[in-house]
């Protein structure tokens, strides 16, 4: 059997297993490079080794443990918390919120999963205080996480510009970046008009006095199956409203204004001097996150324990794992004898679109990184041909490939579930699937048009 027949196999292979068993799909994919190389290719250890992508490790590694310190020493909810009293506490601007704070890690670098792993509880929490519908809480903190996936600092853009230069292709990051951007916008707007937006801004209005004082007015929180009633988590109490005033309003105690202690004013300028060497001098952020995360443990024992914990070794392990398998194709000519064979179609928009299509499918019930080192190469072939513009199709598939993870099967669905309450799971659950789903059909014709079109 040929090299390459076993090799696509063992790529089917590795994502089913991946998805219908609780495996890493890392693991599946590190076992893969050693028994094909070793037995079918020939190859020794070092060879095997040479697809590993160091950078990106120190790169995963190191921002997720500098945001795991933030987290675990309080000083991202101190900045939750005065963003909050910066906006007044209104309640129809708390969705935005959470959309703008899970964007916050992915646009620093953090992945996907490691920031909703990060800020979901905080976030989460916010739209239990006032009352948001849990619905749109989760889907906010899904599509502002994804909103930032191809900052340039983040490691998902490396990977696609990394597949996309070692194939001879080129895309812009400014395109990469705002056009992802874009689709999680729009998903956000959707969500927020679908799930309980306007009803807040209607009863948000209704809640400020005659005399115009702008007072907070969050609406109680939902019941598991979506029944009104039941005062907010950290509410007081009720005021009865004017007469006319149609119902009464839930007024949340306003948040503790705590003083920022000397170990979160170091934390925070230590991140943003970081993020000052990494985008001003050029600095590898990577080991400039590392060594800040590694001072700031050294410095405040006591205070970050644990912090190395929020590491998503998980998250490491599987784009690491599935790199090191797409390299290994790539040495031996798979890649190329695909990508051939998918141009042989003869209708690039046809073939781009499909492309489009089994991304957003697979990467719902696995993983969006690692699919996206997969697709580009399988791409690249009729890409370089030039019948249809390189950085159009790329950004279709990464988008294509990335929206999908609002299903509960995805790492950043998945995490995002799991912090809900656990009587409204059921139905948040319920909706995160229809979503998802919905989003495998919608994303890639909409991309499709928006992206590939302008580019045939």
């Amino acid at each position: 059997m040929s090299i390459h027949v076993i090799g696509i196999v063992g790529l089917v292979l590795i994502f089913v297993i991946g998805t219908l068993r609780p495996v890493n799909i890392g693991v599946l994919a590190l076992i893969a490079t050693f028994l094909i190389g070793t037995l079918v290719a020939g190859e020794d250890v070092d060879e095997l080794l040479s697809g590993f992508p160091p950078d990106l490790f120190v790169l995963l590694v190191g921002v997720t443990y500098l945001f795991g310190i933030a987290t675990v020493n309080g000083t991202l909810g101190w900045v939750v918390d005065r963003a909050c009293g910066l906006l007044g506490d209104r309640p129809p601007l708390v969705p935005w919120l959470i959309f703008l704070f899970a964007a916050i890690p992915t646009m620093a670098g953090a992945l996907g999963p490691a920031g909703v792993a990060m800020l979901a509880p905080l976030c989460l929490g916010l739209g239990e205080r006032y009352g948001i519908d849990r619905r749109l809480s989760a889907l906010m903190v899904i599509h502002g996480s994804s909103a930032g996936n191809f900052s340039p600092l983040n490691g998902l853009s490396v990977i696609v510009n990394r597949a996309a230069s070692a194939n001879g292709l080129e895309v812009s990051a400014a395109q990469l970046f705002f056009g992802n951007l874009a689709a999680n916008l729009a998903l956000g707007v959707a969500a927020y008009l679908i799930f309980g937006g306007l009803t807040l801004v209607r009863e948000s209005r209704a809640a400020v006095p005659s005399g115009g004082t702008d007072v907070p007015a969050p609406r109680p929180a939902e019941e598991p199956d979506g029944a009104g009633g039941g005062a907010p988590v950290g509410t007081s109490g009720t005021v009865t409203a004017p007469a006319a005033t149609p119902t009464p309003v839930v007024v949340a105690d306003a948040p503790e204004r705590t003083v920022l202690r000397p170990d979160q004013w170091i934390t925070l300028t230590v991140i943003l001097a970081v993020a000052v060497g990494a985008l001003v001098f050029g600095a590898e952020i990577g080991f400039l996150a590392l060594i800040a995360a590694a001072l700031l443990h050294l410095a405040f024992p006591q205070r970050v324990a644990g912090a190395d914990k929020r590491i998503v070794w998980s998250v490491v392990l599987l784009i690491c794992g599935v790199v090191t398998y797409v390299e290994a194709l790539s040495r031996y000519g798979t890649i190329d004898v695909v990508g051939q064979g998918i141009s042989g179609l003869g209708v690039p928009l046809l073939v781009a679109f499909l492309l489009c299509l089994v991304g957003a499918a697979t990467s719902a019930f696995a993983s969006s990184a690692g699919i996206l080192g997969v697709l580009i190469p399988l791409a690249a072939p009729f890409l370089v041909a030039g019948q249809i513009g390189a950085a159009g199709v790329i950004v279709a598939l990464a988008v294509s490939a990335t929206v999908v993870d609002s299903t509960p099967f995805s790492s950043v669905g998945a995490l995002t579930l799991a912090n809900v309450p656990e009587e409204g799971r059921p139905k948040v659950f319920r909706t995160l699937l229809g979503w998802g789903l919905t989003l495998i059909v919608v994303a890639p014709v909409v991309t499709w048009i928006a992206f590939v079109l302008p580019a045939a």
